[in-house]
């Protein structure tokens, strides 16, 4: 087995670095470091939480095949970057007063949680439940609700 401490970082690839960290901004994040962005170098910006996210770029060909949900086509690949918030009622609210509409929702046993895109459509998911542990929400012979997600 792999000794994983934790999750380092989220990689998330961007068009305009400048509509990118004022977006992330509204979320809470800050800059950390910002060498060179046109040179291919990330943005490395941080959460009060802890959770980092580094900006990369410039990318140079648009994709619009980056879907979760919100549309029938399923695309592979690494989607959504989720947060775990403690209260999903607060970011809902947050979200509304930044103008940052929502792309789905659901619930599934004790977890609830809601969908955002950021400028390049990149999917984001906040969590909010009661456990810490993902395996109490692992059990798909029960009839909890998990087919009515997005």
């Amino acid at each position: 087995m792999l000794d994983i401490a934790k999750v380092d970082h989220a990689g998330i690839r961007v068009s305009d670095w400048i509509v990118s960290i004022a977006f992330y901004e509204r979320l809470g994040f800050k800059t950390l470091a910002d060498v060179s962005f046109e040179e291919d170098h990330p943005i490395i910006m941080q959460h009060p939480s802890g959770a980092v996210l580094n900006l990369l770029g410039p990318s140079n060909a648009m994709n619009n095949a980056h879907i979760l949900m919100d549309v029938d086509e399923k695309y592979p690949g690494i989607t959504p970057v989720a947060f775990k918030v403690a209260s999903l009622e607060t970011a809902k609210a947050l979200l509304a007063e930044s103008d940052i509409p929502l792309g789905g929702q659901f619930s599934f046993k004790d977890l609830r949680a809601v969908f955002i895109r950021d400028p390049d459509r990149n999917v984001i998911k906040f969590d909010a439940c009661a456990g810490e542990d993902p395996k109490t929400r692992a059990d798909p012979a029960e009839d909890s609700g998990y087919q009515a997600h997005p």
